[in-house]
């Protein structure tokens, strides 16, 4: 198998649509069988109190633009979701700490079903603009993902439940040198940044896999 490791935050747009790239671009990889993508945790504002300021006026804020830019930002992320198919709505998202949703990624992942959640939590938070930083919303999205509801309330009410497990994806993406999502490593010799386009993605796969060592 090819080890693909994605980084992502559940709060980042470009993530949001990066994701559905690789996907596609994935799909046209001749190998795609012999890909295993591991999903890891990144968080883009792990200082940050979960609250209910918009998600508009903190990132305005915290990146030094006008409310008017930082809308301007909203709209081209949705244009490049709905391009490929993905719901996003703007101006009804709150900022706030994306660990939880990390911790229960890990915990889904135990269970075979990591991906299923993480679709779920950015559905949940670009398309229906629900709080992913709300308990009852996370517990929900991720029973109706198939985890059982009790084991879900025990990792939510332990704040060291896989807390070591993001913690050790945020470290090793520093030492691979991100500091920023979405990111992907191939066979840890390639990394491709940012928002990229499904073909650039079915490109650095075939190089990654021409360039395997011989078994």
């Amino acid at each position: 198998m090819m080890r693909v490791e994605m980084w992502t935050d559940v709060a980042c747009p470009w993530c949001y649509v990066g994701r559905k790239h690789f996907s596609e671009g994935l799909a046209a990889f001749a190998h795609r069988d012999q890909v295993e993508v591991v999903r890891r945790s990144f968080e883009l504002n792990p200082k940050a109190e979960n609250g209910t300021v918009p998600i508009i006026d903190a990132v305005a804020a915290q990146y030094g633009r006008t409310r008017e830019q930082q809308v301007a930002r909203e709209q081209q992320a949705a244009a490049m979701a709905n391009a490929v198919g993905l719901d996003f709505r703007i101006g009804g998202r709150v900022f706030g700490n994306t660990f939880d949703v990390h911790r229960l990624s890990h915990f889904a992942r135990t269970h075979g079903l990591q991906g299923e959640f993480l679709d779920a939590a950015f559905r949940v938070n670009f398309a229906e603009e629900a709080s992913i930083y709300d308990r009852n919303t996370l517990l929900g999205l991720a029973v109706k993902v198939g985890l059982e509801e009790a084991e879900v309330r025990g990792v939510l009410d332990n704040p060291e439940a896989f807390a070591e497990d993001v913690r050790s994806d945020e470290r090793l993406a520093a030492e691979l040198g991100a500091n920023g999502v979405p990111f992907f490593v191939l066979e840890r010799r390639y990394g491709v940044s940012g928002v990229q386009s499904p073909g650039m993605f079915t490109q650095a796969l075939e190089q990654a896999w021409a360039d395997r060592p011989a078994a």
